[in-house]
């Protein structure tokens, strides 16, 4: 997030807004889901992401995702 989006470090706090703090928009949230499937290796579906709204959301989800994928 740091690099990809050139974000302060300290600025990614786990109840912080996803869209606020990394100052999202439309094509953003684009290029975050690709940085997600290029950096962990699964697919993150539009309705999932119309979920986070907070860096700790965005955390948890990614979580999941490995834990799912790991038991698969």
């Amino acid at each position: 997030m740091v690099e990809d989006f050139e974000v302060e470090e300290q600025a990614i706090l786990p109840g912080a807004g996803l869209k606020e703090t990394l100052d999202l928009d439309s094509l953003d949230y684009i290029d975050l889901v690709v940085v997600i499937e290029q950096n962990f290796g699964f697919k993150v579906k539009p309705e999932d992401f119309q979920q986070m709204h907070t860096i700790q959301d965005f955390y948890d989800y990614v979580e999941n995702r490995l834990q799912v994928s790991s038991h698969a």
